[in-house]
């Protein structure tokens, strides 16, 4: 099948409604770093119920449309699909429980060549539903490797699609102005997994093997939620409000038990970061953007 242009920019998410407890958000929490020392109050608050917060880059595990271009309708070789990018971009913060409606839509496609794949490029709002206030906004990239050429065929869309996303700022040469190291748990994927992605890449050792992989890997956003952790310690001493948003290009897979360092530059109310892991001095997180309130 090929990317039908028209369709997939019109593609009819409907609303997806969420409604989650403080238990969940406390699972998100554990499931990527937070309370790893438990005499850390800072970091008690975003896994006890007593003066809770929640994770701000939680909004990535709410009210998502779950993993849509395996429908066939699509015309996606999903098999093939890899999250290249992600940001998030917070309005107000993160209840620590309710109920979210999350609105979804495909806002670009670009056709990089037959040889090359496009990238689907979507967008997530959640709404409080009782307020009907804008919580966040999410947007992804999706590289599809094997859906190159669509623009081709007449009528399917503008020569090339649409224009290319903005790129992400490069990491500076320098040396970083802070550091960040957080552990992830062995245990790190089958935690995440129970707050959104049930994919048993993260859990069956089988499955991975099939994948090229010596053993189950971590979350791609369970990653970027750990960078994200390092951010709020870092630049924001736990104070959730004062993160405004994130971005980032994931790199590389992560194992569960492997430690995640972040290297940051700050530059005001502006920072930019990368992630490797110390265990196998490889680069996983890349480009990374993030904006501080004052």
């Amino acid at each position: 099948m090929t990317i039908d242009y028209h369709k997939l920019k019109s593609w009819s998410f409907g609303e997806v409604e969420q409604t989650y407890t403080w238990k969940d958000s406390a699972l998100y929490a554990l499931g990527v770093g937070y309370g790893h020392d438990p005499m850390d109050e800072r970091q008690l608050r975003f896994v006890y119920e007593d003066r809770m917060l929640a994770a701000p880059t939680m909004p990535v595990v709410l009210a998502g449309p779950g993993f849509w271009v395996k429908d066939p309708n699509s015309g996606v070789d999903w098999v093939r699909v890899l999250h290249g990018e992600q940001s998030l971009s917070l309005h107000r913060p993160v209840p620590i429980e309710g109920t979210l409606i999350g609105r979804t839509s495909v806002t670009g496609l670009v056709d990089k060549g037959r040889d090359k794949g496009a990238i689907i490029r979507s967008q997530r709002t959640l709404h409080d539903k009782a307020s009907g206030e804008l919580i966040a906004t999410l947007e992804q990239l999706t590289f599809a490797r094997g859906d190159g050429g669509f623009s081709e065929i007449p009528g399917n869309g503008p020569a090339g699609g649409d224009p290319p996303p903005a790129a992400k700022p490069v990491t500076p040469d320098s040396a970083p102005d802070l550091v960040c190291d957080l552990p992830t748990m062995p245990q790190s994927a089958l935690l995440y997994r129970l707050c959104a992605d049930l994919n048993p890449l993260h859990a069956d050792p089988a499955v991975a093997k099939a994948a090229g992989f010596a053993r189950p890997i971590l979350h791609g956003l369970a990653s970027y939620s750990v960078a994200g952790h390092a951010i709020l310690r870092s630049c924001c001493d736990y104070d959730a409000a004062k993160l405004k948003s994130i971005g980032l290009r994931f790199s590389g897979p992560v194992f569960p038990g492997e430690t995640l360092r972040t290297e940051i530059w700050r530059n005001g109310n502006r920072v930019q970061f990368r992630a490797r892991v110390l265990e196998r001095d490889v680069i996983v997180l890349s480009h990374g953007i993030a904006e501080l309130n004052d």
